[in-house]
């Protein structure tokens, strides 16, 4: 049998539910992988190192500790102060979002250990409304700022996120500003602030404290960027390098500081924050 007839007795209607959904094809290479075989590597394609995205819940499972994550503000949720309405009110849209993924704000924040070190740790989560910043989730940034304040350890943020909330108008504006002072009363403590880019990171989030990171990590290929690239193209009128809002561009023109494969990303962390942290006498050590 030749790989068309076998690719196509895979597909037929004689397979189960549960044998399509085994396979996975990766939209780089195109190569049509078992799951389980993508899944054991992070969801990172084993044939051209892809980087699938990932949930909040499988992000947390390559960053911290076995069992060592501890959710804080869970209960915070939005309110709809303006009653926006577009093609959905909001109120439909927050329902909607939270039966998809059984949270309640697109950002999940908590204390973990990596490699035995305490850390405060904020992941953006996309499946909900495109990891958009709102009020919630300026607020669970700035009390896990402030509980690595009071604890002394480092702070992690990990974008994935469309940008600021439209939603919610200036009240999700305001969540830059806040964040970004937030994080200035950390830098003051001599606390380090790394930033994890991953795809999609844009916008208002870009555009505030994503970029403020004592380190900038990117994975590789991610979308890292402020507006799209037909409204730049549109703006300034002219063509745009290929590529040129994805993290390979950005490192290369010196935005960020490093690319780091999802697999080396915990070791790579651990050995930042103990750069930042073992030598000062005011600080935990790991």
């Amino acid at each position: 049998m030749n790989f068309a007839n076998l690719f196509s007795s895979m597909l037929s209607s004689e397979t189960t539910k549960d044998e399509r959904s085994s396979w996975i094809k990766c939209p780089k290479c195109l190569a049509l992988m078992y799951y389980k075989e993508v899944e054991a590597k992070h969801n990172v394609c084993p044939k051209c190192n892809h980087h699938f995205r990932i949930n909040a819940k499988k992000r947390e499972e390559v960053i911290c500790d076995e069992g060592s994550f501890v959710e804080y503000d869970a209960s915070l949720a939005p309110v709809d102060p303006l009653k926006f309405i577009d093609k959905k009110s909001y109120k439909k849209r927050l329902d909607e979002a939270k039966a998809k993924t059984g949270k309640t704000s697109s950002v999940v924040s908590g204390s973990c250990t990596i490699h035995g070190m305490e850390t405060e740790l904020v992941i953006f989560d996309f499946s909900f409304m495109g990891g958009s910043l709102g009020s919630v989730e300026g607020e669970k940034i700035v009390r896990s700022i402030n509980r690595a304040i009071e604890k002394k350890c480092g702070f992690i943020i990990v974008s994935a996120s469309g940008g600021a909330r439209m939603q919610e108008s200036t009240f999700s504006l305001l969540q830059m500003s806040k964040t970004s002072a937030a994080l200035n009363r950390l830098h003051l403590k001599g606390l380090p602030f790394i930033s994890l880019l991953t795809d999609p990171t844009m916008g208002g989030v870009s555009a505030s404290f994503a970029m403020l990171g004592d380190i900038i990590i990117a994975e590789p290929g991610a979308l890292i960027g402020f507006a799209g690239q037909r409204v730049i193209k549109q703006t300034v009128g002219v063509d745009l390098p290929e590529g040129f809002q994805r993290s390979e561009f950005l490192l290369e023109h010196g935005l960020i500081d490093m690319i780091v494969d999802r697999n080396d990303m915990k070791d790579t962390i651990h050995g930042l924050l103990k750069l930042f942290l073992d030598d000062n006498p005011n600080i935990q050590n790991s």
